[in-house]
């Protein structure tokens, strides 16, 4: 017996592999697709240990042909798709002076572009389904947007209105569409900050602590769930506090 199926872009990231670990552990008969552009050692390592539950496909999220190859094949196999978690992202931050328009493009490509992509591929299935449900990640830098993201900033800002939108758009037919937006959460991106920026940025978080993927991942979890199914067009903070 199957009972959810689901795609998770992006889950070779720290964040995007805490998702699909919540989803493995919300029921066994889950089946979670992990959506790569390229196959790391991390994604073929947790498809290989879940292999009755977790599988891997090809997808670049800005090339809509590719969104149009993995749904076809998720349904294909698993003849429905429940669950669309669109976390794939990326950022190349600079000061908008001297931002190169290839950066700016690129990062609204794969942060917006993608997940529009996404919601359009999977939407003719979960309409058919009259059921479905759409997670979409978004940042606090949308809704705080500090200097130097302003192409971050303004694509995951562009994710809240397009889940806003796209929530209305189906709310009859059984879909939600809800997006969630991360602070400072220990991820690779986190990583890279100086010691300095770390310092800084815990002195902005209420509870002095940096999120856990884990706590992210319960939050999708929870919007894609029966539960959540009067929860639409929903954005919800998760970042300890910061106002």
């Amino acid at each position: 017996m199957i009972n959810r199926v689901i795609l998770v872009t992006g889950a070779n990231g720290k964040l995007g592999n805490a998702i699909v670990q919540s989803f493995l552990t919300e029921s066994p008969h889950n089946i979670v697709w992990l959506g790569v552009h390229t196959n790391t050692t991390e994604a073929q390592s947790v498809a290989s240990a879940n292999a009755s539950c977790c599988r891997l496909v090809q997808l670049d999220v800005c090339a809509p042909e590719s969104w149009k190859r993995a749904v076809e094949e998720i349904v294909s196999r698993d003849h429905r798709l429940d669950v669309l978690v669109n976390n794939a992202g990326t950022h190349k931050d600079g000061l908008l002076a001297l931002l190169p328009l290839e950066t700016w493009r690129q990062v609204l490509a794969v942060n917006l572009e993608g997940v529009f992509h996404g919601c359009k591929a999977a939407l003719p299935t979960m309409i058919a389904q009259r059921h479905g449900r759409i997670v979409n990640i978004s940042s606090l830098s949308a809704l705080l947007a500090p200097a130097g993201q302003s192409s971050y900033a303004a694509a995951k800002a562009g994710v809240l209105a397009l889940t806003q939108s796209v929530a209305k758009e189906v709310a009859r037919l059984g879909i939600t569409v809800n997006a969630v937006c991360p602070g400072y959460v220990d991820t690779d991106a986190l990583a890279e900050l100086s010691e300095d920026a770390k310092t800084q940025a815990l002195e902005r978080i209420p509870m002095r602590r940096f999120g856990r993927p884990e706590e992210v991942a319960a939050a999708v979890r929870f919007l894609a769930c029966a539960e959540a199914g009067y929860i639409t067009g929903c954005t919800l903070k998760i970042d300890g506090g910061i106002f």
